[in-house]
């Protein structure tokens, strides 16, 4: 487990600062799907107090990032793909309707809101000298895209449940930028998409954003395989042999 000792000030800020540190090691698998770990070891890995240890673990606990364990401490839960498979259909079922909206001219967003959200899109994804390289970079750009369009049909509604499905999948999400490749690849494939729905193609948006969403969650799959396994290769009889749900 890779963490830092937080720096020595109110509670509140503490709590915030273990609550970033904690999520952090799970999203680059320093704590392992299947750790388990008490509040006593984050304590003398943090430095700080119990308490501040305990608020952040149980805020934690809400997003679904860890799980207390009955007198045994607090576990990162194990990745059920099935779980995350099921997510992602009910992503690509609210991101194809939101690509017919706009498409067919019937988002509720005031036009000129909806035009400053795809003019700020362009000039990210359509710009071909103004590419950024770095994978965490381009995957918080890659989730306003997804975001961007389902606000821009403009159900508020539908865009806070696939804000909650974004924050789920989050955690293995981003590791589909940790090539190069495929940071090439959703550049192309988010300018196509984008093209497609300014020149209302409703068909061509929909298979070209479905085709994108299943290509990033089969890479995702198998990066986050290869991830787990190195990370128990490295931490050796430390993590548990059950870290993984398939």
């Amino acid at each position: 487990m890779s963490l830092s000792p937080v720096p020595s000030h109110s509670r509140t800020l503490l709590s915030e600062d273990a609550y970033h540190q904690i999520k952090e090691a799970i999203h680059n698998f320093s704590l392992i799907p299947g750790d388990r770990f008490t509040e006593s070891q984050l304590v003398e890995l943090l430095q700080i107090s119990r308490t501040p240890i305990r608020q952040a673990l149980f805020r934690l606990q809400q997003e679904g990032l860890v799980e207390v364990l009955f007198r045994n401490g607090w576990r990162v839960p194990p990745i059920d793909f099935r779980h995350f498979d099921a997510l992602y259909d009910f992503r690509i079922l609210i991101e194809i309707d939101a690509v017919q909206r706009l498409c067919e001219d019937r988002s509720t967003l005031c036009p000129s809101e909806k035009a400053r959200l795809f003019d700020a899109l362009s000039s990210i994804w359509l710009s071909p000298n103004q590419r950024f390289e770095d994978g965490p970079r381009v995957s918080q750009l890659d989730e306003s895209f997804h975001c961007t369009i389902v606000r821009a049909a403009g159900n508020p509604a539908i865009t806070r449940a696939h804000q909650e499905i974004t924050e789920k999948i989050r955690v293995i999400r981003r590791l589909d930028f940790s090539r190069n490749p495929r940071v090439e690849a959703t550049y192309n494939e988010h300018a196509k998409i984008l093209r497609a729905i300014l020149d209302r193609r409703s068909d061509q948006a929909r298979m070209l954003l479905k085709a994108h969403i299943e290509a990033s969650q089969m890479e995702v799959r198998k990066i986050t395989l290869h991830q787990l396994e190195s990370s128990r290769r490295d931490a050796g009889s430390l993590i548990r042999q059950d870290a993984l749900a398939i």
